[in-house]
């Protein structure tokens, strides 16, 4: 069994020494951008965050907007901070590794999510790696290992894991997917 990864400690004292030392003692400000109707809770999760970070001297504002403005806005680098999702499609840490912090190359198809332009030629060489290894125990390492790598670099900041409820009537089944999608003709009947 591979160790889980830390969570970082809470330690708001910590954050402001921090923002002291970086030159900041009186705090900056900033926007947070987030969607408001595309994941649970969206807007309210960018208002607490943006409370937290209120409190260490990070005066944030939260700029929500429907997704489908979002997104856009989002995929022509018009925020400088945002909150948004990832699911991983491939039931493997390769998508999310390749589109959210992996180096921006267009060639490779990496860093399509990547809008902060996080770079790593490290964590580049262990997605490198893993994507050409077909073991699969030496491949969940390798991108257990490139997770980690940007999980200790920041490449990202997880901040929670999204489940979906499905609810079914008892005669009706629906494996859950990985995407969030509901498509009906995978409902089906448990009666004969």
């Amino acid at each position: 069994a591979y160790p889980l990864l830390p969570s970082p400690v809470y330690d708001p004292d910590g954050a402001k020494r921090l923002l002291a030392d970086a030159g900041y003692p009186n705090g900056f400000e900033i926007t947070l951008a987030a969607p408001n109707d595309r994941y649970m809770n969206d807007e309210q999760i960018a208002k607490a965050i943006a409370q937290m970070w209120t409190k260490i001297g990070i005066k944030t504002t939260v700029n929500a907007m429907p997704s489908n403005v979002f997104f856009g806005k989002r995929s022509k680098n018009e925020f400088g901070l945002w909150l948004a999702g990832w699911a991983a499609q491939t039931g493997e840490m390769s998508s999310p590794l390749r589109a959210l912090v992996a180096t921006p190359n267009k060639e490779k198809g990496w860093g399509a999510a990547n809008q902060g332009q996080y770079s790593d030629k490290t964590l580049d060489r262990l997605i490198d790696q893993a994507m050409l290894t077909v073991d699969d125990t030496r491949r969940r390492n390798l991108l257990r290992e490139a997770s980690k790598r940007s999980m200790e670099q920041f490449g990202v900041i997880p901040i929670h894991y999204e489940v979906t409820p499905w609810a079914m009537k008892k005669e009706l089944e629906y494996q859950p997917r990985a995407d969030q999608f509901t498509n009906a003709y995978d409902i089906v009947t448990t009666k004969p």
